[in-house]
């Protein structure tokens, strides 16, 4: 099971090596254009602990938090 950390830390991970293929200039332009089109609307790390502050703040005995406000174990 996946830890709302661990996908907070995944999906910051992600962004970052999206960033290096499109700074990579040994890859193939379709690849880094592909890359720089996802990037446009991925969430920023800002945006990451952002999402998870609001969600560790609401969640409820039902419905824990997908994302956590900080990308370590607490």
């Amino acid at each position: 099971m996946t830890l709302p950390y661990e996908r907070t830390r995944a999906v910051i991970q992600t962004g970052d090596f999206l960033h290096e293929i499109v700074q990579n200039l040994e890859l193939p332009a379709t690849v880094r254009d592909q890359a720089h089109r996802l990037l446009r609307h991925y969430p920023s790390k800002s945006d990451m602990h952002r999402a998870g502050l609001i969600e560790e703040r609401s969640a409820d005995v039902l419905l824990a938090p997908v994302f956590a406000s900080s990308v370590e174990a607490n």
